[in-house]
């Protein structure tokens, strides 16, 4: 069966309390970033626009949080996430759901995705 939500909040709101701790932190993380992104669903996954690009995608698992910044986003810090044992793909990490989701490097992936998106756009 598949579901379609309206919003970001009717998507968080189907998992577990501290799964949506987790997935609003994660969308406060970004926000702190860049406050004027639109929120939006695609292919049934909060996901962000910046500048009316798509930008970053977000999405709960049973076991993991998955990021999807794109495959520059990853690329670019893939030394970071070996670091951290997180497991990556060529457009995603994984943040289990029972580890800190690293906010900081959350933070310098959305700040890398903006300016690739302000040169693009220039």
């Amino acid at each position: 069966m598949k579901n379609t939500f309206k919003n970001i909040n009717d998507y968080i709101l189907l998992f577990p309390p501290e799964v949506q701790e987790k997935l609003n932190q994660l969308r406060e993380a970004v926000h702190s970033q860049i406050p004027d992104l639109e929120e939006y669903i695609g292919y049934q996954m909060p996901a962000f626009r910046y500048k009316g690009k798509p930008f970053i995608y977000f999405a709960g698992y049973k076991k993991h949080i998955g990021f999807y910044p794109g495959d520059h986003g990853i690329k670019n810090f893939e030394k970071d996430f070996t670091e951290k044992k997180l497991k990556y793909s060529k457009g995603a990490v994984q943040f289990p759901i029972h580890e800190e989701i690293p906010l900081d490097l959350v933070k310098k992936i959305v700040a890398f995705r903006a300016e690739e998106i302000t040169k693009k756009k220039s």
